[in-house]
């Protein structure tokens, strides 16, 4: 039995709880939060039989294999790393850290200490990405040559995920004291994830981000709401290919939307997780003179979460590994430094 320490107990503790009870041979074990009222109530609503406030006491005390880092993102490495300084497997929360150099140490320790290490990049589980990356890298679009990608969410701009001027689970990420990278580091590193990881490795970005004022004094209570709500990427690719990759928080319509169109010279892939996470739509062969494209079903791929409980137990760290998790995190870092300096920053 793989036991497992959730630390972070917030919103998206809870898909980690729903998803680990789903696979068979690994069991939560422990719950760990800040503020002990809201672990607590974590554990009772998943049937967790250990609850702790303090980290350190739950590395000292609890007897857990792995532990799933759910905090928030300044959060990320000092967890992860004391965990690591343990012996335990790490499933992280992306972004991997709020800067390269914190997610580069996250690597190298996880490298060091011979534990499975992964980041929470779940838009992997889409079977559609997986084969837009093996029909791309396998040569069936020819050279790569444009590329375009989206995430676009409406929270901002519509009730539908509660109401974020009142909810503290949204309200801290408009805020960069609060350990927020805005909606670059939150949807930002899923779309630079999804984009490179089918087009291949990003060479350089020039990034323009926006903070639109949204309240008095552009603060809510203790929320100084500065973090950035819109992200624009003009990118090369290792390639030579060239890109756009853009998100948002405004996109009022759209719920949860990803988007990627790459363009090669024989032939064009297209997945739309609006539309699918099993199908993406091809163009190639015959089919180009007509303008045409063809739907292909994709084979059922295994969640992160499964990949990590298969990782340990076979002691081979399968992917998004840290070494990942770091590389988006350099790109991000390029973005914020590209948007500083008015120009573009090669990785």
């Amino acid at each position: 039995m793989i036991r497992i320490a959730i630390v972070g107990t917030g919103g998206m503790a809870n898909g980690h709880a729903a998803a680990f009870a789903q696979i068979r041979g690994c069991k939560v074990v422990a719950a760990c939060d800040l503020i002990a009222e809201r672990a607590n109530a974590f554990a009772e609503r998943h049937g967790i039989p250990h609850v702790y406030s303090d980290v350190d006491e739950l590395l000292a005390d609890e007897e857990c294999d792995a532990v799933s880092n759910v905090t928030s993102d300044s959060g990320h490495a000092p967890v992860s790393l004391k965990a690591i300084g343990m012996g335990k497997h790490v499933l992280c929360e992306k972004p991997l850290a709020t800067n390269y150099p914190d997610a580069r140490k996250m690597a190298a320790a996880a490298a060091r200490a011979h534990v499975i290490n992964m980041v929470n990049l779940s838009y992997r589980n889409a079977s559609a990405i997986q084969r837009a990356h093996d029909l791309i890298e396998r040569g069936d679009i020819g050279r790569v040559m444009h590329v375009e990608a989206s995430y676009l969410q409406s929270w901002l701009a519509s009730p539908y995920w509660g109401e974020w001027r009142k909810s503290p689970g949204l309200l801290w990420r408009l805020s960069t004291a609060h350990g927020s990278m805005g909606v670059l580091g939150d949807i930002g590193v899923h779309i630079l994830d999804f984009a490179s990881y089918a087009a291949g490795d990003i060479r350089s970005v020039n990034c323009r981000l926006k903070t639109f004022a949204k309240a008095k004094g552009n603060r809510i209570g203790q929320y100084k709401l500065d973090a950035n709500d819109s992200a624009v990427m003009t990118v090369e690719f290792a390639n030579g290919a060239i890109g756009t990759i853009h998100t948002t928080r405004w996109a009022t319509g759209h719920k949860n939307s990803l988007l990627l169109r790459v363009y090669g010279d024989k032939g064009a892939v297209v997945v739309d997780l609006d539309s699918s996470y099993s199908e993406l739509r091809i163009c190639r062969g015959k089919n180009i003179d007509a303008q045409q494209w063809s739907v292909l079903k994709c084979r059922r791929t295994p969640t992160v979460y499964q990949r990590f409980i298969k990782s340990i137990r076979a002691g081979v760290n399968d992917q998004p590994d840290f070494v990942r998790g770091a590389a988006i995190q350099k790109a991000l870092d390029a973005c914020f430094q590209s948007d500083a300096e008015g120009r573009a920053v090669e990785i």
